[in-house]
């Protein structure tokens, strides 16, 4: 008999929390999967996603990622939910998973409460009752997400506090849970960090003086409560000046909260910044931390702040990781850009990376890579791989060609029948405006580059016996290398890095 290797996949959204759904609550949940793989399977292996306090309008859930992750490398034979609306509300997605996705990579679905098995589904007519349920199920969380957000909009309307989180230095009121109340422990270090800033200290100053002296962090303060359970990075967790800095810009320590900040266009959507006059602002609204005067001051003396400038950053910026602390590398850029651990400014750790030539890691990186693949025999694949995503490309590039050449054909179809009307007495003067034609051109010109580009990279690829490629060795380094075989890169300094692979290597 076939062991299983079962997927379970548990998720609770914000939403079923606030509606107090308690069937659906995480532990429910996982009391039921186990019970229904007891009595329905004999050789199996369980192994456990769970996404709580996330929508199931989309994909963008961490373990959710996780799980398909170990689908596509085929570590998962079954997955097994509560129902559908906990692996996704989106009916079209849910869809394609179910009669094309799961199918293609052979892994079994199983829906407890909606009776689905794909192992025993029929297809055709048969599902109609699931794609009818997918699509009640999508209804039903737009219709709810629509009058939560209804809900939590009158709340912020009147001045109530809504967020599950509370500030550090506060703490939620338990006779009103939309009412702060001031937390002495935390608030001293607040009233602290004001303080040193209006003496001229730094936020990289502050950091560090609070690391040297062992002063808890707000993640401290909240695990030593019971609030939260989390482990660091490295040895402890650190203080660091964007902490400090978001703490002194923040009006909530004046009294103040300011609310509808963001704004979200559709359901699962992403949130997007509102012009300041647009946010709401509610004075008064609990006791301070810090009189209005010295905030003031200390905004006064963080202002003139440079606007942000976008640079293109460096393809192994989120892989370099600092052997001491752990922490991601920065990249600085210049004539010989660097990596550098810029959290050794005030963790006080002398092991820090200070400064790693890029040019060496990248070209150190490309070198192990070959050397890595070459070994197991996949070069030859990978250049293949890189081919045909080259030719791919050019196969769009040329299908966008076709289309706007076409539609410069239709607009000088126009032109001409404008003359001739106005040739045969038709019209009182020629019309035609000839700016619609010149952008058309213009991104004609732009792709016929573009594509001159791609088919020279092709033809180098494919004469790889007269190229670099006849070594079977890359030229160069590129960013989908990076992310489909590196996992992350610990360094200590350039003679010392290490390379952790991704299992798919």
């Amino acid at each position: 008999m076939k062991r299983y290797l079962i997927a379970i996949y548990l998720r609770l959204s914000k939403e079923d929390d606030k509606w107090k759904e308690e069937s659906n609550s995480i532990a429910m949940q996982r009391v039921l999967l186990k019970k229904y793989i007891e009595e329905n399977f004999v050789d199996y292996e369980i192994i456990e996603f769970c996404d709580d306090g996330y929508t199931g309008t989309n994909f963008d859930r961490p373990d959710m990622q996780k799980m398909l992750e170990r689908i596509r490398n085929g570590e998962i034979d079954c997955v097994i939910v509560k129902d559908f609306s906990r692996f996704a509300r989106d009916y079209i997605e849910l869809g394609s998973y179910l009669e094309q996705i799961f199918p293609f990579l052979g892994v079994r679905f199983i829906s407890i409460n909606d009776g689905y098995d794909s192992a025993s589904a029929q297809g055709g007519i048969a599902d109609m009752d699931v794609n009818f349920k997918n699509l009640l199920y999508d209804l039903y969380s737009r219709d709810l997400s629509g009058k939560v957000r209804s809900s939590i909009s009158i709340r912020k309307e009147k001045g109530q506090y809504v967020s599950g989180n509370c500030p550090f230095g506060y703490e939620k009121d338990p006779k009103d849970r939309h009412a702060l109340l001031v937390a002495e422990d935390e608030a001293e270090v607040v009233r602290r960090i004001f303080s040193l800033t209006l003496e001229g200290y730094t936020s990289v100053e502050i950091a560090k003086l609070f690391n040297e002296t062992g002063v808890k962090t707000p993640v401290e303060f909240k695990i030593e409560k019971g609030k939260i359970s989390r482990t660091p990075k490295g040895e402890r967790f650190l203080w660091s000046n964007s902490t400090i800095c978001q703490i002194l810009r923040n009006e909530i320590y004046i009294g103040n909260i300011v609310q509808k900040k963001y704004e979200r266009n559709i359901v699962g959507g992403k949130n997007h910044l509102k012009p300041r006059e647009e946010w709401l602002v509610s004075y008064g609204h609990h006791e301070s931390i810090i009189n209005k005067e010295d905030f003031s001051k200390v905004q006064e003396g963080r202002g003139n702040k440079k606007p942000p400038q976008c640079h293109e950053t460096h393809l192994l910026v989120g892989k370099m990781v600092c052997g001491c602390c752990k922490k991601n590398l920065n990249y600085r850029r210049g004539l010989k850009p660097y990596f550098t651990c810029y959290h050794r400014y005030y963790n006080n750790l002398k092991s820090c990376v200070r400064k790693v030539n890029a040019m060496f890691v990248e070209q150190y990186i490309l070198f192990m890579m070959q050397d890595r693949l070459e070994t197991e025999g996949k070069l030859e694949t990978l250049h293949k791989e890189k081919a045909e995503g080259v030719k791919q490309e050019i196969r769009e590039l040329e299908g966008k060609k076709k289309s706007l050449l076409e539609v410069i054909e239709k607009l000088k179809q126009k032109k001409f029948e404008a003359y001739q009307n106005y040739a045969c007495g038709n019209a009182g003067s020629f019309q035609f405006d000839e700016s619609i034609i010149k952008p058309v051109e213009e991104e004609l010109a732009g792709l016929n580059k573009k594509l001159q580009e791609m088919e020279t990279e092709y033809s180098a690829i494919r004469c790889c016996k007269e190229t670099e490629y006849s070594s079977g060795r890359f030229a160069e380094l590129s960013k989908e290398m990076v992310e489909k075989y590196i996992d992350k890169i610990e360094v200590y300094d350039e003679q010392h890095m290490e390379i952790y692979w991704k299992e798919s290597v």
